[in-house]
């Protein structure tokens, strides 16, 4: 696979086309993988993301509280098991078949950009962001602003984060499965070191420090109460 991702004109169409497409071939069961300039091609779990949420992910909702937005929910495994555990939850996503498979294991889930219009803006009092989804977009602290605009006064953003002395990366990236490879788009990723000074940023608070859960590393901020 070739290792050259930053976008230029010329690019033959037929090779490279939307994100969503690329995904769906992936939640087919095709190998997926990521690639950035400079790194070896990175294996992303989807079969993991198809299956039951397990021990690990359980302890990461625990931390969630009340009507819940699953961000990038994907397949839906966390939304799923928010709605079992007894929330109100609600996944979005840009993949029109990942939201088929979340609302097919009994997850409510729409196709939205968390940048668009979501349901109950202001009113959530949660919003979770696993599974390296605090990379949407490329831009950790505008991801968080918007949290705080979709969270209700004192809500929380519960954010899985990549082990300490990852630092802030923000980086163009390509997605390649079963044929296809994607247009470059915007990615990021966090540290758990980076937790605070993102957060003050986004205008959050530090609720839980980053802490582990297994091999995963999750924290609690909060929106501001007035």
């Amino acid at each position: 696979m070739s290792s050259e991702i930053v976008p230029r004109a010329g690019k033959d169409p037929a090779h490279e086309t939307q994100f969503s497409a690329v995904f769906a071939r992936a939640l087919e069961g095709h190998p997926c993988a990521i690639l950035r300039a400079g790194d070896e091609p990175t294996h992303l779990p989807v079969g993991e993301w198809i299956a039951e949420a397990d021990a690990s992910d359980r302890s990461l909702l625990a931390h969630c509280v009340g009507a819940t937005l699953d961000v990038g929910c994907g397949p839906g495994r966390m939304t799923a098991m928010l709605t079992e555990i007894g929330h109100v939850a609600l996944g979005v996503d840009v993949v029109h078949e990942a939201i088929s498979l979340a609302r097919g294991r009994g997850g409510t889930a729409i196709v939205r950009d968390v940048f668009d219009r979501v349901p109950g803006e202001e009113c959530w009092e949660s919003a979770l962001l696993a599974d390296g989804n605090i990379g949407i977009g490329g831009d950790p602290v505008a991801l968080l602003r918007r949290m705080r605009e979709l969270l209700a006064p004192g809500g929380r953003v519960v954010v899985e984060l990549a082990p300490p002395g990852s630092g802030v990366h923000s980086w163009w990236a390509v997605l390649e499965s079963g044929g296809l490879r994607s247009r470059p788009f915007r990615w990021a990723t966090v540290g758990a070191e980076a937790v605070p000074e993102l957060a003050a940023e986004a205008g959050l608070e530090v609720a839980e420090a980053a802490h582990p859960h297994g091999s995963r590393w999750c924290a609690v901020l909060v929106a501001p109460s007035p």
